[in-house]
């Protein structure tokens, strides 16, 4: 194992040795009372007591620590007995070298009236992927101010600052400590495996002791009262996964239990004919689902992967995960990835293919076996109507609020409605047609564009929904298993 860079750390003198590149620092701390008062005085010749057991109170009595700027170091110990001071005293020696620098989460102050989207990363793309690592991977978080998140989701934003900031050392003080205990586990093992990814050093104290399995930390100070320090070093390596990982189990499950976690994803509840539903269960609680579907009849990237086969021949031979859906306070420990990957082989068919918007910034379904074939950019009827709609003067980032594109169609005129009527008649696309004929979308055109023509707002509104859905940038990934392993 690497030799550790060598901390000594004190509150009085401190020498940085320029040669070594290492801190060499007296760790040695005591409180000082104030002048002792009358009743001071007479509660100490009651009880024998000597005025100099009062004036000084020994806390860190020459310790040493060795800390890497990649270490995860975890301060454990009761309330009073100087976890904190050694924290500050840590975070204080870091602040004051030139090379190094800290950000401290009490230190972090979001802009509680903005988007958590506007608040973090320099461009969208950097917002969805630092929200996306920390489990804040749903887009209607991304449209929520940080006023309107639990604790948990709080706990995880601070975190994106964190690694938004490029600070090396991460410090937290109290950490965890107003979460539940297994929102705090979960939040834990994410920390340490950001960090680990990032190459940064965490440096966290705190009461509790039921976070060392996911926290995992490379150094660990335990602190009792008095004098009295425990100090264990380990190996600098990863939690492999979330100690509640290893009481979820995945079963076979149905459309209540995906009706239970559907609120959480961002799609329309509605996921056509179901082949089969499995989910994650904890205990009594269903933490996650994966829906498996029907496949659709044109897929761009299929025919990269597939010859072309009949009706009959895709809907034996093919699934398509429709739905995967966590419960919020399970993402980012892998549950998503376990979902897809113990269900494939599930399934009922040799191939499974997968259509996500979401896979862009979160691999999960690549990590779980399927293969990345490739990204599809919006078709182009979708973008045809987008310019069409730009030049009426809406704000195309808006297109999937059906509120506001229904109060934007009432302001324009019969003309301008028209010009929308022909957009739709012109670029005929087989998720427009769903919208008029749910179970037979293929093969009637000609009576597609009568309806349109007669379409009321309300149905212009759900058609330019449904256009603001295929302006998404979606991942085409595919998985093939094998024919004998089919089980219907």
């Amino acid at each position: 194992m690497k030799k550790r860079e060598f901390f000594r750390i004190t509150q009085w003198a401190r020498r940085y040795d320029r040669d070594t590149g290492k801190f060499v620092v007296n760790i040695s701390y005591e409180t000082a009372a104030p002048h002792p008062t009358e009743r001071v005085v007479a509660v100490a010749e009651s009880f024998g007591l000597g005025l100099d057991q009062w004036e000084k109170f020994v806390v860190y009595d020459n310790v040493e620590l060795k800390i890497e700027p990649t270490d995860i170091v975890l301060i454990t110990g009761d309330s009073g007995s100087g976890k904190s001071v050694l924290l500050k005293a840590l975070e204080t020696d870091i602040k004051q070298d030139m090379d190094l620098t800290c950000i401290n989460i009490a230190d972090i102050f979001p802009e509680s009236d903005k988007p958590l989207i506007e608040t973090v990363g320099k461009t969208t793309e950097e917002a969805l992927e630092l929200l996306s690592k920390v489990g804040l991977n749903d887009a209607f978080l991304f449209l929520r101010s940080f006023e309107q998140l639990s604790d948990g989701q709080k706990y995880r934003y601070k975190i994106a600052k964190m690694m938004e900031s490029k600070a090396q050392f991460w410090v937290m003080d109290e950490f965890l400590a107003t979460l539940d205990r297994d929102t705090a586990k979960i939040v834990a093992y994410n920390l340490q495996k950001l960090a680990r990814q990032e190459g940064r050093a965490v440096l966290v104290a705190t009461t509790h002791n039921d976070l060392f399995e996911d926290l995992k930390p490379s150094v660990h100070v335990h602190k009792r009262f008095g004098k009295e320090i425990e100090v264990q070093y380990c190996p600098n390596e990863s939690a492999k996964k979330c100690s509640l990982m290893k009481e979820i189990r995945i079963e076979e499950g149905t459309r209540s239990d995906y009706a239970l976690l559907s609120g959480f994803h961002y799609r329309s509840h509605q996921i056509g004919i179901v082949r089969k539903i499995f989910r994650a269960v904890r205990g009594s609680e269903v933490a996650g689902a994966i829906v498996y579907c029907y496949p659709g009849m044109t897929v761009a990237g299929r025919l990269k992967v597939l010859p072309k086969m009949s009706v009959q021949e895709l809907n034996q031979k093919l699934s398509v995960i429709m739905r995967v859906v966590v419960h919020p306070k399970y993402r980012t420990i892998g549950l998503g990835q376990k979902l897809v990957r113990e269900t494939l082989p599930l399934a009922g068919t040799p191939y499974i293919e997968i259509i996500a918007v979401m896979a862009k910034y979160n691999p999960f379904a690549e990590k779980a076996g399927m293969q990345k074939i490739m990204e599809q950019p919006p078709p182009k009827h979708a973008l045809a109507i987008r310019e069409v709609l730009a030049n009426l003067g809406f704000n195309t980032t808006l297109l999937g609020s059906q509120n506001y594109v229904l109060n934007r169609l009432r302001c324009l005129s019969d003309k301008q409605i028209l010009d929308i009527h022909h957009a739709f008649m012109q670029n005929v696309h087989p998720k427009f047609m769903k919208e008029f004929f749910y179970h037979e979308p293929y093969g009637k055109r000609e009576l597609y564009k009568l309806r349109v023509q007669t379409a009321t707002l309300e149905k212009l509104a759900k058609l330019i929904h449904v256009t603001a859905l295929l302006l998404q940038t979606k991942v085409y990934l595919f998985w093939k298993g094998k024919e004998e392993d089919m089980r219907e």
